[in-house]
This record gives structure tokens, C-alpha cells and sequence, in this order.
């Protein structure tokens, strides 16, 4: 089964190819607020070096958010569309799941501006700590291995292999069942996004 996975949900873009649990062809660099430029380059690039076509593709699996507003969008749409036309089965995963990469005792920090940050916690593939916005002085990192904008909290920018981490956490990609009405995690409805 060939699968693509997207991720346009933060800075990074990221294509992935996976035959089965295999990755076979991945691009992923960081490319804020452009990924609608480069993204459909990228994926002909991958398909083209795997020696594949979108026909191919059997599945697909996005990050949900949190995230840019437009970048989660940018995935997103694009999957839906795929996923729609060839009928697929479409899987999502929180953007901050994935960056954790099913590592044990990991908090995911991803700057949500405004002072604040997007924060997940996970061990392994459990979350310890739902997705939330918090303000960056209310933080508290423990002994969590703390995973990207680590600079928020004066620690280190860390991450993961983006391509790996889709591979990673594929047990716990979550199936869509209802295409037309998947919306991005914004986690607007957090009460802290609003101070």
C-alpha cells in the first residue's frame, strides 16, 4: 500500500512516500510561508523519483494542527481533494504528536506568537498532556526532552526527522471517516489563545 503524508502545518514542508512501513522517497525542509509555492514541485519531485504516479497512491495521512491557519490548509486541502476524487482512506495526526516522534518523556513546543506556544507532552506514543495553547511563562518543561521551538523557554531548538516521524507514528494515525467535514486543530478553543 503507497501512502502520502504531508506536512505544511508549522515551518517545515514535508512530502513523504511510504510503500507499506517503508519510507521509499521523502523531501523535508523548512519553508515558512511558502509551502503553497513549493508543495505540488515537491510532490511531483517524489513521485517522479520513486517512478510513481498520484494514481498510485492508496492513502493518504496529514497533520491536523495546531499550526500556521494557512499552512494546516495548505495539506489539508490538498488531501481532502485526492482523497475525495480516488475515494482513499485519509488519516490525520496532531502536528505536535508527530514532531514527538513516539520518543518517551517529550514535550513539543511550537511558538504560537503573542508570547505563547502550542505544548504537547507524550511518552512514547501516549499523551501525558492534551494539545493547548499556554503562555510561554507558564511553562514548565520538568525533565521532558523538550522537542522544537525550545528557544521559547531558553532551551534548544530540537527536531526530529520529520519523514521518520510520519513512519514513526503510524499505530496511531487516526482514520477520517467523514472526509467533508474534517477541520483543522486550531485549538482556538482553548481559553488561554485569547488572553
Amino acid at each position: 500500500m503507497l501512502t502520502l503524508c504531508l506536512d505544511t502545518a508549522y515551518k517545515y514542508l514535508t512530502c513523504v512516500l511510504m510503500e507499506d512501513e517503508e519510507i521509499i522517497e521523502a523531501r523535508s525542509f523548512e519553508c515558512f510561508k511558502r509551502q503553497s509555492e513549493e508543495v505540488f514541485m515537491v510532490l511531483d519531485e517524489i513521485l517522479k523519483a520513486s517512478d510513481r504516479k498520484i494514481l498510485d497512491i492508496d492513502s493518504i495521512c496529514i497533520t491536523k494542527g495546531p499550526g500556521s491557519y494557512t499552512g494546516v490548509r495548505i495539506a489539508m486541502t490538498i488531501a481532502k481533494v485526492i482523497a475525495s476524487v480516488k475515494g482513499l482512506d485519509l488519516y490525520t495526526i496532531s502536528t505536535l504528536r508527530l514532531y514527538a516522534n513516539a520518543k518517551a518523556n517529550t514535550m513539543v513546543l511550537m511558538d504560537a506568537r503573542a508570547s505563547r506556544a502550542y505544548v504537547g507532552v507524550y511518552d512514547g506514543l501516549n499523551i501525558i498532556k492534551d494539545d493547548s495553547v499556554q503562555e510561554l511563562k507558564e511553562i514548565d518543561c520538568g525533565n521532558y526532552d523538550v522537542i522544537g521551538d525550545g528557544h521559547l523557554i531558553e532551551k534548544e531548538d530540537k527536531m526530529f526527522n520529520i519523514a521518520e516521524c510520519f513512519k514513526n507514528t503510524k499505530a496511531i494515525w487516526e482514520k477520517v471517516d467523514d472526509i467533508d467535514h474534517l477541520v483543522p486543530a486550531y485549538l482556538k478553543e482553548s481559553e488561554s489563545y485569547y488572553r
